[in-house]
C-alpha cells in the first residue's frame, strides 16, 4: 500500500495555487481534475508517493514556467523534482514564444518526436507517471470522440491536429509497451479505441511528415 503523509497535502495545494487560473481544453473543469486524477492513477499502477506527488505536478514547469523547478526541489525533493522535469516536453515560456501557427505546429512536433526519445531511455519511475498521465489524456478525447456534440472535433483543440495527435499516442502506447510499465495494457486498449473512434484505418507513429 502506498502510504500519504503531509508532503501529499502540501502537493495538492501547490498544485491547486500554481494551476489556480486553467482550465482543461474545452471546458470549464479546474485543471486541478487531470492533476488529481494522474496522482490516482499512479497510485492505483503501485506509485509511492514521490512518484503520486510528481503526479500532481508534472505539469507545474509546462504551464506554470521554469521557476516552479527549484520551488519543487526545495519543497518536495530531489526525485519528485527529477520526475517532474523528465515529464516536461517544453516549458511555459518556450511555448509563449511561438506565436505564429506554423512556428506553433512545428515546435510542437520538434517537442514531441523529442520528448518520445527521451522516454525510450527515461527511469522506471518517470515512466509510471507519464504513462498515467497519457492515460488520463487518452481517456478524455475517448469520452469526447463518444459524445456526438463533440466527436472528432475534439482534435481541434489540438496543435498536433487529428494525424499528429492519434500518431503520438500510438507512438507513447508503443514505447510504454516496450518497456514493460504497468499501465502500458491499458493505455494501449484507450489508444486503439481512439483510432477506431476517430475512423482511423491503421495506427500509425508520430513522424515529421505527419503534419505535412
Amino acid at each position: 500500500m502506498t502510504a500519504l503523509t503531509g508532503r501529499f497535502s502540501q502537493a495538492v495545494d501547490y498544485a491547486r495555487i500554481a494551476h489556480a487560473a486553467q482550465c482543461r481544453k474545452g471546458s470549464n473543469i479546474p485543471y486541478l481534475y487531470h492533476l488529481l486524477g494522474v496522482a490516482s492513477l499512479v497510485i492505483e499502477f503501485g506509485g509511492n508517493e514521490d512518484q503520486a506527488i510528481a503526479g500532481l505536478l508534472h505539469d507545474t514547469l509546462e504551464d506554470c514556467g521554469e521557476a516552479h523547478e527549484a520551488v519543487i526541489r526545495s519543497r518536495f525533493g530531489d526525485a519528485v523534482a527529477d520526475i517532474v522535469r523528465d515529464c516536461t516536453d517544453g516549458t511555459a515560456e518556450g511555448k509563449a514564444s511561438h506565436t505564429d501557427p506554423e512556428a506553433k505546429r512545428r515546435d510542437w512536433i520538434e517537442r514531441k518526436l523529442a520528448y518520445l526519445a527521451h522516454l525510450r531511455e527515461a527511469p522506471d519511475a518517470t515512466l509510471l507517471v507519464s504513462a498515467c498521465d497519457k492515460l488520463h489524456n487518452a481517456r478524455a478525447i475517448v469520452q469526447d470522440l463518444e459524445d456526438p456534440e463533440v466527436g472528432t472535433g475534439v482534435f481541434d483543440r489540438f496543435t498536433g491536429g487529428r494525424a499528429g495527435t492519434l500518431g503520438y499516442y500510438h507512438s507513447l502506447a508503443e514505447i510504454f509497451s516496450v518497456r514493460e510499465i504497468r499501465v502500458a495494457k491499458v493505455l494501449d486498449a484507450t489508444v486503439g479505441w481512439m483510432h477506431e473512434l476517430a475512423g482511423a484505418g491503421s495506427r500509425v507513429a508520430l513522424a515529421v511528415t505527419t503534419m505535412g
